[in-house]
């Protein structure tokens, strides 16, 4: 497979609303693979996308994204654990529901732009992710899985980080956007 770019994902990397609904078109059975959700140190990128959290824990949950049974997207959230108490108290109990379940299900939550972003190849979170994804599906990463889309979802003045990285296999499917948009439109209707 070639080389995975900011352009040939492009249309991944852009598309609104929820990846979750988007990767579901592309096969009959989607599902989420909850890896890990533990109390862990915010990254620098992370405290900059919550406004530099006061002191305390942090929730982080990483998952795998997977439609009939391929591994596509691997996903990072985190929180400072004060929203657990709070508007974000749903994502303790999520298990292996999509996260979108909570964050397309109500009008209060409110998306900032996604920003692509290419991950670097020997950082801490490429270390996470490689682990992980060796664990989780028995195959390496592949070293081209460099390309994440970030957004920071809002709630009641809470905030709530998203990274998802997409592999490069997605590169030959491109999302449906007009159909998703229709659902989530309809989902949002009062």
């Amino acid at each position: 497979m070639g080389i995975a770019s900011r352009n040939s994902l492009r249309a991944w990397l852009r598309a609104p609303g929820s990846l979750s609904r988007r990767l579901a078109q592309l096969g009959e059975r989607f599902e989420v693979e909850l890896i890990s959700q533990r109390i862990a140190p915010l990254r620098a990128r992370e405290l900059d996308a919550l406004g530099r959290p006061r002191r305390g824990c942090t929730l982080v949950r990483e998952v795998i994204l997977r439609v009939d049974g391929r591994p596509l997207v691997w996903a990072r959230s985190s929180l400072h654990a004060s929203a657990l108490a709070g508007p974000w108290r749903a994502l303790k109990g999520l298990g292996p529901r999509p996260l979108a379940d909570l964050l397309y299900s109500d009008r209060r939550v409110h998306r900032s732009e996604l920003q692509p972003r290419r991950l670097a190849r020997y950082g801490h979170t490429r270390r996470q992710m490689e682990k992980q994804w060796l664990l989780a599906t028995g195959t390496p990463a592949s070293k081209q899985m460099l390309w994440s889309r970030n957004s920071v979802f809002s709630r009641c003045g809470a905030q709530l980080r998203v990274m998802e990285l997409f592999t490069p296999e997605l590169v030959r499917d491109i999302p449906v956007i007009n159909r998703v948009m229709t659902c989530t439109r309809m989902n949002n209707r009062p």
